[in-house]
């Protein structure tokens, strides 16, 4: 028998925690599968995965509304409250408890409306740039003569980016083509410049950046299409251009062309 004596707001705050985030949470996922925008949080390999969580969350709500109000909380065993109200050392716990409880609805609560009111973003600069040094080299553990004999072709600035750090002959890369599209970022020297990609395994907790160096000198190009300051910090470009390999093995890219373009709908490798 539900308990008649427990404020209404109670069981209403209670429906809240229980369903109420749950459900909006699911609708905000749905929505965005629905709209393209998920990758934007998780890989896509993962929506599916999340679309019928998000399924399964609100058949639950659904079946769960048909309860009468409070009566998830009732057990049946409200025998003991009388004693538990007049103990001395109980009361100090349950106003920890209901603290605790406050505290995580409000954050809790907080961060749906943000999911609500906050548009769809990728991973800021910022991010990836403080990420830089932090991270290991991508794609550490690949096989070498693996990467050697790929059609390089097909190659994204992360698995450049483990090219460029781990090769042991960068020379069999010399002269490569390449197509790439990310951000700008500063390189290790003062004038140089790295083209940046944000690459998730599973989600964007897990995100690192990847990053190859491109040539600014117009003079080995012969165009003058990259110099810098050409592009601010986060401008999103597309290089076409040729991997080179330098005298001391280090590799890099000159580009052929360069061109300013919107940051695209997803913005990840994976």
């Amino acid at each position: 028998m539900v308990d008649q004596t427990r404020p209404r707001w109670r069981a209403i705050a209670t429906r809240w925690l229980g369903l109420g985030l749950a459900v909006v949470i699911s609708v905000v996922t749905l929505g965005l599968g629905l709209t393209g925008r998920l990758t934007l949080y998780i890989s896509p390999e993962s929506i599916w995965f999340a679309c019928v969580g998000a399924v399964v969350v609100l058949a639950g709500a659904i079946w769960s509304c048909t309860l009468p109000l409070g009566a998830e909380t009732d057990h049946g065993h409200d025998h003991g409250q009388a004693d538990a109200d007049s103990d001395p050392v109980a009361s100090p716990r349950r106003a920890l408890k209901l603290a605790g409880v406050v505290s995580a609805g409000v954050v809790a609560s907080g961060v749906v409306v943000a999911a609500l009111l906050l548009p769809p973003a990728s991973l800021s600069v910022e991010l990836a740039m403080s990420r830089a040094d932090a991270t290991g080299t991508l794609f550490a553990g690949a096989d070498t003569p693996t990467l050697g004999v790929a059609d390089t072709t097909t190659f994204g600035v992360g698995e450049w980016s483990s090219v460029f750090a781990t090769a042991t002959r960068p020379e069999a890369y010399d002269g490569s083509t390449v197509t790439l599209t990310g951000f700008v970022t500063p390189g290790a020297d003062a004038d140089a410049v790295n083209l940046t990609r944000m690459i998730i395994t599973h989600c964007v907790i897990d995100a690192q950046p990847a990053a190859v160096p491109v040539s600014v000198d117009a003079g080995e190009s012969g165009k003058g299409q990259f110099s810098t300051g050409q592009f601010s910090t986060g401008q999103w470009i597309e290089v076409t251009g040729t991997v080179t390999a330098d005298s001391d093995g280090s590799l890099r890219v000159v580009p052929a062309s360069v061109v300013e373009i919107d940051e695209p709908e997803d913005p990840y490798e994976y």
